[in-house]
């Protein structure tokens, strides 16, 4: 092992756009770019770390252009400091500035990846996990009219992918016209997850949760808006189908004070909600006492944030969910290594010291870094 100090010497900040397939629609919007943050860390050991957030205006309140200003303040901050100090880095983040959660999980994936590398380690083995359990993604039909929701789930199953999630928030009455039209489409063996995304009010959502029940819905994300999460006991309370808490729960406080409402059925950890690998393990940890299952899922990363993502996923049994997928909506892949996903939505973790992720050097070179040294 190194024997002077381990010190961060320079810290690169790209910013990524890569065009997605096709437009992903959902009820706080549409997207037509994945337009992420790459952060790379070099330490004066020759040791890297590759880290990437995707910033969601209307989620986490981030932009890809507000995040590489936020980026611009933490990366001069971390400078000559220690990388496998992560617990450090991440109050000295949170005391230089508020929020901006996305960003941050960046500079936080980039240091477990070093970590994970320094102890010659695969990250998921760093975090405790072992790679004896499988995982699955599911793979997203976007929000649209009834009878191109259920053409997209059609192709979905006959590719193979064992869990479908369908994005749902509009006209109640509408959304219970989409699962029908799926249904009619891909039959009610394959489960499905609906995700709302905030999109209805409480008697709106309770109304159509219960008209959902027969259609083998294994749960819904987030069916209320987020400020509401008062209202979710009671709508957990009533709903025949389980509610996953998502936009509502950001963090290890916000697991907390929904465990102590009995407000959700579920959590969904997003490294770019939680701030990163360290918040979401303590949610972990809440979840695990509570005796809650989880989902880990992302938003518009590229296979890096989602490789990071899969490692973390394997470090606790409570994590039953996987939602992988926006990878496979990109044009193009510029990432070497990292996950991989089989025709059946199961992942691949590699088996590298750190994330085992890489990019393309000739994609860094077309993208223009501000370089912190």
């Amino acid at each position: 092992m190194p024997s002077k100090p381990f010190k961060i010497e320079c810290i690169e900040i790209y910013q990524s756009r890569i065009k997605l397939k096709e437009p992903f629609k959902i009820s706080l919007g549409q997207l037509e770019y994945a337009e992420n943050i790459i952060a790379v860390i070099k330490t004066n050991h020759s040791i890297t770390g590759y880290g990437e957030c995707s910033p969601f205006k209307t989620i986490n309140g981030e932009s890809i252009d507000t995040a590489a200003v936020v980026a611009g303040y933490i990366a001069p901050s971390m400078l000559g400091k220690n990388p496998l100090d992560i617990s450090q880095r991440v109050t000295d983040m949170d005391r230089l500035i508020y929020g901006n959660s996305g960003i941050k999980s960046a500079f936080d994936m980039a240091l477990h990846d070093i970590a994970a590398r320094y102890h010659e380690k695969p990250l998921y083995k760093l975090l405790g996990g072992e790679t004896s359990r499988k995982l699955y993604t599911d793979y997203t039909v976007s929000l649209d009219i009834p009878s191109k929701m259920a053409e997209d789930a059609l192709k979905i199953a006959r590719e193979g992918f064992r869990v479908i999630k369908v994005k749902l928030g509009k006209s109640g009455e509408e959304d219970i016209a989409r699962i029908r039209k799926i249904r009619e489409s891909i039959g009610n063996k394959i489960p499905l997850r609906i995700d709302a995304n905030q999109g209805w009010d409480f008697q709106t959502a309770l109304r159509v949760l219960k008209s959902l029940n027969p259609f083998n819905i294994q749960f819904c994300e987030e069916p209320i808006p987020r400020w509401d999460f008062m209202d979710l006991p009671a709508l957990k309370k009533e709903s025949p189908i389980p509610i996953m808490a998502d936009e509502s729960c950001f963090d290890h406080r916000d697991a907390k004070r929904l465990i102590a409402i009995n407000a959700c059925n579920y959590f969904n950890i997003k490294l770019g909600k939680s701030g990163g690998i360290h918040n979401a393990i303590k949610i972990i940890g809440l979840s695990e006492k509570a005796g809650m299952k989880l989902q880990v899922g992302g938003f518009l990363e590229s296979r890096i944030g989602f490789t990071a993502s899969a490692h973390l996923a394997l470090s606790s049994n409570q994590i039953e969910f996987c939602d992988f997928d926006t990878p496979l909506m990109f044009e193009a892949d510029p990432v070497i290594g990292g996950i991989n996903y089989t025709s059946d939505g199961e992942i691949a973790v590699p088996n590298q010291p750190g994330l085992g992720v890489e990019l393309e050097k000739n994609y860094l070179k077309s993208l223009k870094p501000e370089i912190f040294c």
